[in-house]
């Protein structure tokens, strides 16, 4: 029987990380042993490269972002059949359906409509729009972000195919507006943070009260 208090062993060279560096954008594999090399050699591209403390696999900086997802998600089902444990990062699973990631968003934006539309509190207002226009996290500039990757590929095609680039130049326009947008929101934002609660109403006086002194000049 194993012993609750002593440390448990993991089989490292059965685990198998296949994920995306976020400062290059290279897909990279990472543990596994000779066998599971091949098995990412063969199925998902991958070349061996010797790192500073670790040896990794990586994919070619030449191969598109499709064949990148498919040779990493073949690469993590070969995995699994040899026996070994493999994480796959979502964004490279072909497999997964784009409906949740959809549908994740969009119970996200519900959520902040339900808590402006709930709330009487100014901070949480500002919080609702810094959620809104922040920089590089905010909706908008995620949402600028893809308009703006859309531009560049839709103007090259243009260029290439000899038309004129003037529709997607059109659709820059409209990112430098909601650039602006975001800042103009954050603006906002910062005032509403920083604005007084508001006053409580001044209590009035019980009736009774009110009675007395109301009838007290005709006493006299």
């Amino acid at each position: 029987m194993n012993d609750p208090a002593a440390e448990p062993e993991f089989l490292l060279p059965s685990y198998v990380t296949i994920t995306r560096d976020p400062r290059t954008q290279l897909v990279l594999a990472i543990g596994g042993n000779q066998r599971a090399a091949g098995i990412l050699q063969t199925t998902g591209g991958f070349t061996h490269h010797p790192g500073p403390s670790i040896h990794y696999h990586r994919q070619p900086v030449t191969m598109s972002v499709e064949r990148q997802r498919l040779g990493a998600t073949a690469s993590s089902y070969a995995l699994l059949a040899a026996g070994y444990s493999v994480y796959l990062a979502p964004d490279l699973n072909v497999l997964a359906t784009p409906d949740g990631d959809r549908e994740a968003a969009y119970r996200y934006l519900t959520r902040l409509t339900e808590l402006a539309r709930s709330t009487t509190e100014t901070h949480v207002l500002a919080g609702v729009m810094a959620e809104t226009a922040a920089p590089e996290t905010g909706v908008l500039p995620r949402l600028r972000e893809v308009l703006v990757a859309v531009w560049t590929a839709w103007g090259d095609q243009l260029r290439e195919q000899g038309d004129d680039p003037e529709p997607a130049d059109r659709l820059m326009d409209v990112t430098s507006v909601m650039s602006n947008m975001a800042r103009n929101i954050e603006d906002l934002r910062t005032k509403a943070a920083h604005a007084p609660p508001p006053l409580k109403p001044a209590k009035s006086p019980p009736s009774s009260a009110r009675t007395a002194n109301e009838t007290s000049p005709r006493r006299r």
